[in-house]
């Protein structure tokens, strides 16, 4: 996945639970809950595995579940809501070019399976 060019500037990661994803569409940004914070090393992990998201074919559906924000040290960087039903992200950045916007990633991927995993383990089963 192609990420906006501020990611190296992340210090810190929101994982954001999804609530209203038919909002998502809207929205000037994503809308949800921060259900965890993940710093340093989780989050650089979690910056790896999103930009080793192969392409993919992307369905209609796009309700989003989860997301993140990234920050710096003393701003919101970007925000990216990840649907893994229909295989699509949707990312939110300053002067981020219209064809990074929407971006298809393989949700079968190694990659996809152990990001959702990762989000899935910020809230109680």
């Amino acid at each position: 996945m192609l990420l906006p060019l501020t990611h190296g500037k992340s210090q810190f990661i929101e994982v954001v639970r999804i609530t209203d994803p038919v909002r998502t569409h809207t929205a000037a940004g994503l809308v949800g809950n921060a259900v965890a914070r993940w710093d340093g090393e989780q989050a650089q992990q979690t910056m790896t595995l999103i930009a080793d998201l192969p392409g993919g074919e992307p369905y209609r559906c796009f309700t989003p579940g989860w997301g993140i924000r990234a920050h710096s040290p003393t701003s919101l960087l970007f925000e990216i809501a990840f649907c893994f039903s229909c295989h699509a992200a949707r990312l939110w950045a300053p002067a981020l070019p219209t064809e990074q916007q929407h971006q298809p990633f393989n949700a079968e991927s190694p990659a996809a399976l152990e990001l959702l995993r990762r989000f899935r383990s910020c809230v109680p089963a």
